[in-house]
């Protein structure tokens, strides 16, 4: 073996993209468009996954107690707290001490925080226009069908 050889065989090679063959594969590859594009969707509006997804919880579960936050993001108390803080200073979210018991604080998305994650679905039901727009709606129809008999056992997702 020359030096030059062993210098390119030592180089790092280009990492091949997956092979995407299967119609599974297929799919996992539309899950990354859409979770690219919604990741996208959040860092324009300089948030977190985390910090996105919990004002979109609260603003459909106003009062929710830390505990709860922490349940549904599988995430312990300490990392919620840390969440609602950094959500609090630039005012989106704020604690109010519960009526029945004022050591228990309830968490409230603002109007600001509403706001701020407001047209999120819409940008998601638009990213679907584009990903199947190379389908008919015949196509779309009948890809709909397949999909529902592929899912008909499955359980359903859970958080």
């Amino acid at each position: 073996m020359t030096k030059q050889d062993s210098r390119t065989s030592q180089q790092p090679q280009p990492q091949q993209a997956p092979r995407m063959d299967s119609p599974l594969q297929q799919m996992r590859w539309i899950g990354w468009a859409q979770r690219k594009a919604a990741e996208e969707w959040v860092r324009e509006r300089d948030l977190t996954q985390e910090q996105s997804f919990v004002l979109g919880y609260l603003q459909r579960t106003p009062g929710a107690i830390q505990r709860d936050i922490a349940d549904i993001t599988r995430t312990s108390a300490a990392s919620v707290s840390s969440l609602l803080q950094g959500l609090e200073r630039r005012g989106l979210v704020e604690r109010r001490a519960d009526a029945g018991n004022a050591r228990t604080k309830r968490v409230y998305a603002t109007d600001e925080g509403i706001a701020l994650i407001a047209g999120f679905e819409d940008a998601m039901v638009a990213l679907d226009d584009v990903l199947l727009a190379p389908l008919s709606e015949d196509e779309r129809t009948t890809l709909q069908a397949l999909l529902q008999k592929v899912t008909a056992d499955l359980p359903e997702p859970t958080r």
